[in-house]
This record gives structure tokens, C-alpha cells and sequence, in this order.
């Protein structure tokens, strides 16, 4: 009995040969694994997770959150982004922040890393003390800066990251509800 196929991947059909991938059983390290596979050649897909960067961005003891452009409604978040090649994670999310808002890092603090299985990523989430005047990049529309306080997490993702970020300050974090997905 196989594995429940999974959403379909974004790829229908092999970078290599060009013929259809199925989702398919192999022999692996550890035993037989269900990946999307090519039918004629020796392609796997392994869909490894991506490393996505984000950043608890603070200054004068406030956080800030901004909301994309791509989001429907008014949810604000970190600031997030993807590591390049050749760059650190460190070096990465000083790169987002300043990129997204023209905020200078100062340090950067590892906070934690944490699975966002829906999105098929793993995200690293750092505390940066920034210096500078907000200016958000076209990716953003809208930013505000809050007391720690009265921030709410959400249940997954970059919420996970803030909420212990805000408990290892002594800080017990509001959960916003939001629909299931």
C-alpha cells in the first residue's frame, strides 16, 4: 500500500528526458521512499525543503511587522525572505531586512528554527536590533511598529519563532485565530 500521494508538485514533467513524473516507490537510505520520480530515466524530485530566512526586527523596544503586498487583508508579519547561494543565514537576513525596509543590523541573535510544512519550508528566525528609518521595498505596503506586549502569534511558521522569541523575554504571547487551512 502506498503512501498518500501528495498536492501535485509545480513539476509535471522531468528536467531531464521531459517525460511524466509519478509518484513512485524506491529503495533509499532507510527504506522504501515515495518521491515524485520520472517514468523513462533515473530523475528524482526530491523536493527538499526550502531554507527560509526571517527576522524579529527591534528597535527602541518595539517590534516591527509589515504586511506584503501579494497578502489579502490586513495580516502583518516578520520579515522573511530566501537565503541566496553562497550566504550565510546570518548575512541573509541583514540583507532581507535592509532590502525590504533600508533598516541597518546591528547584531543578529539566532532564535530558533521551525518546520512550515504547508509551505514546504524550514524557517530560520533571527532577533536583529536595527538602526534607521523605515522605508519599505515595493514588496511590502504597510509596516507598524508595536510593544511587545501586544503582539499575537500565529499558530505556525514565523508565529511559532515570535512566540518563543517574546516567552525568552518573560513575555507570555497572545495567539491570533485564524481560519484553517
Amino acid at each position: 500500500m502506498s503512501p498518500n500521494e501528495p498536492h501535485p508538485t509545480r513539476y509535471r514533467f522531468c528536467p531531464e528526458c521531459a517525460a511524466d513524473l509519478d509518484w513512485a516507490p524506491a529503495q533509499e537510505d532507510g527504506g522504501i521512499k515515495f518521491r515524485w520520480r520520472c517514468t523513462q530515466c533515473t530523475f528524482t524530485l526530491w523536493n527538499n525543503p526550502t531554507p527560509v530566512l526571517a527576522a524579529i526586527v527591534e528597535q527602541d523596544g518595539q517590534v516591527l511587522l509589515a504586511r506584503n503586498a501579494a497578502w489579502s487583508g490586513r495580516m502583518f508579519a516578520l520579515i522573511t525572505g530566501f537565503m541566496e547561494a553562497d550566504e550565510s543565514p546570518e548575512a541573509g537576513v541583514a540583507r532581507e531586512v535592509f532590502e525590504e525596509t533600508s533598516l541597518e543590523v546591528l547584531e543578529t541573535h539566532l532564535v530558533g528554527v521551525h518546520a512550515f510544512e504547508r509551505m514546504n519550508q524550514v524557517i530560520i528566525t533571527y532577533h536583529v536590533r536595527t538602526r534607521g528609518e523605515v522605508k519599505l521595498s515595493p514588496e511590502l505596503v504597510e509596516s507598524k511598529w508595536m510593544a511587545l506586549e501586544d503582539i499575537k502569534c500565529w499558530r505556525r511558521g514565523t508565529g511559532l519563532a515570535l512566540a518563543d522569541w517574546l516567552r525568552s523575554r518573560g513575555i507570555e504571547p497572545q495567539w491570533m485565530d485564524l481560519p484553517q487551512t
